[in-house]
């Protein structure tokens, strides 16, 4: 019987490699799309869609908690406390899938997030070690390798691809050159 895994997914371009990466080494997987950071609104749609499109071309359920977007509690947790908002942006989604995980029976958890060279891959890894369970572990994988070949197979599929990390701090840091200060 295979292991099964659940996969906290970002976005669909960062899903795509891991998703196919874990099933051909012969795990069960199943999707979960919880962000609560992504801003605005219509980004953390769009993002979710294509999840949706991804995890149905892999024949992969997809969990999504709609029901929990709050960006107002995002916010609370790292206002005053930029310097560190990855790190409890990281930590807020890898408990939860991790919780999830637990109590659905799942044998591992993990994140899409090990799939980015843009992410804190070390802080990801320490903290995914950190959540390690009786019940269920953390499923290191370094899914950076597969970079370009994700990234050109969600050009294929015509899905959208995202030009920032997903917060209103990420969003600004990409497009303050566009500012007209003098």
């Amino acid at each position: 019987m295979p292991a099964h895994v659940l996969l906290h997914i970002c976005c669909g371009p960062c899903a795509i490699y891991p998703l196919r990466k874990l099933k051909s080494q012969g795990y069960e997987v199943t999707a979960l799309f919880f962000n609560p950071n992504i801003h605005p609104l219509k980004e953390y749609l769009l993002r979710a869609e294509a999840a949706e499109t991804v995890t149905e071309a892999e024949q992969v359920r997809l969990i999504r908690l709609d029901k929990e977007y709050n960006p107002t509690d995002y916010l609370r947790t790292t206002v005053y406390r930029e310097e560190q908002r990855c790190l409890l942006c990281y930590q807020r989604r890898m408990e939860r899938t991790r919780n999830i995980a637990c109590k659905g029976g799942f044998d591992y958890f993990s994140t899409s997030l090990l799939f980015s060279k843009h992410q804190k891959h070390s802080l990801l890894e320490s903290l995914g070690q950190s959540l390690n369970s009786s019940k269920c572990g953390f499923l290191y994988q370094d899914f950076r390798s597969g970079w370009r070949q994700g990234r050109s197979q969600a050009r294929e599929m015509g899905i959208y691809m995202q030009n920032y990390c997903g917060c209103i701090y990420s969003e600004f840091e990409r497009f303050q050159k566009e500012l007209k200060i003098s």
